[in-house]
């Protein structure tokens, strides 16, 4: 059988046997028991818990696919609240139709990851519905970390002339989408930056004592993420055009197809808020790692510009950077 059908759902014999044979033989570790929950030890630790849900669409994407998006989705938000992901429970609702082939590629992916990360898989459900009520497979996942010693200060440490600095190259995630979708020809590729950023904001927590707030830029882009930290404060942000990293290729795209780069979702991007004092740090240990190696300081905090970020163009003009307030495009993660 290569497909999921209805009885795959049913509770018993095939749901038995789907179980053991792609989720079980994939993510095997001695949490995981065939029982209603997993007992784990955690001793006088704080702990972080973050829950998300993966509807991307398509499923399988250049750079990824929904179960690597998953997985790294879920570690990348306990990243950015200064916590070390350890355990992850997942639940997959999963269409009549879905080929077999393709969800073991998706365990697969999920299991590459996981295990990348040395995190443990402890407990998870399936549900199977019929044709047309889902689009192939959503997944649930909820990832349990414990918060670093050395975790982001906060909001209310952030100071006048305290350093705004992105990790990578922006937009690449939902360029990519945006092309698979539409089935647009360009003669270019763009892959999606779907990745894990746990291990240099490990590195940067540990060396840095000045990380003030650290966040993911996904759904509504880096000019989202900036606005929200602005939000309701004393201060502002000013940002660089020319300094924020963007490839060639998503930029072609951006102003062929009248889209706003700064509001392009990112899936393997962090943006941080870091004192003066420490900004050549801070950079010298994103070089370290393929993943941040193209870094770039963006931007500052600013008291000229209270509750605002502020856009100073190439062209040597000023404009308020907004938060998304249309949608680009549904579903990208």
């Amino acid at each position: 059988m290569n497909r999921i059908t209805i009885m795959h759902g049913n509770g018993g014999k095939q749901t038995h046997d789907l179980i053991e044979e792609i989720f079980y033989k994939s993510f095997q570790n001695p949490y995981l028991k065939n029982t209603d929950g997993a007992i784990v030890d955690i001793k006088n630790q704080d702990l972080v818990v973050s829950t998300d849900s993966f509807v991307v669409k398509p499923i399988f994407f250049p750079g990824g696919n929904i179960g690597k998006l998953a997985i790294t989705g879920t570690i990348n938000d306990l990243a950015v609240m200064g916590a070390k992901p350890l355990y992850i429970t997942a639940g997959f609702i999963l269409e009549e139709g879905l080929e077999i082939p393709h969800l073991k590629s998706i365990i697969n992916s999920m299991s590459e990851e996981i295990h990348r990360h040395n995190i443990f898989f402890v407990a998870g459900d399936t549900k199977v519905v019929s044709k047309g009520e889902a689009d192939s497979i959503f997944i649930t996942t909820t990832g349990i970390g414990v918060l670093l010693e050395n975790h982001p200060l906060g909001l209310e440490s952030i100071n006048d002339n305290d350093v705004v600095i992105v990790s990578g190259s922006i937009g690449e995630h939902g360029a990519a989408l945006y092309l698979k979708r539409n089935n647009l020809d360009f003669d270019v590729s763009i892959e999606s930056d779907c990745n894990s950023v746990y291990f240099p904001i490990e590195a940067l927590l540990k060396e840095c004592k000045t990380i003030k707030i650290i966040r993911d830029p996904t759904r509504g882009g880096l000019g989202t993420v900036l606005n929200e930290f602005v939000q309701d404060q004393n201060w502002g942000i000013e940002i660089y055009e020319d300094q924020v990293p963007i490839k060639n290729e998503v930029k072609g795209i951006c102003e062929l197809l009248g889209i706003d780069v700064f509001h392009l979702a990112c899936e393997g991007r962090f943006v941080f808020v870091v004192s003066e004092s420490e900004k050549d740090k801070a950079m010298n240990i994103l070089k370290r790692f393929s993943i941040t190696e193209n870094a770039s300081i963006i931007g500052k905090v600013t008291k000229k510009y209270p509750n605002k970020v502020v856009l100073h163009t190439r062209i040597g003009g000023k404009r308020i950077l907004d938060m998304l307030s249309n949608e680009i495009l549904p579903r990208i993660c």
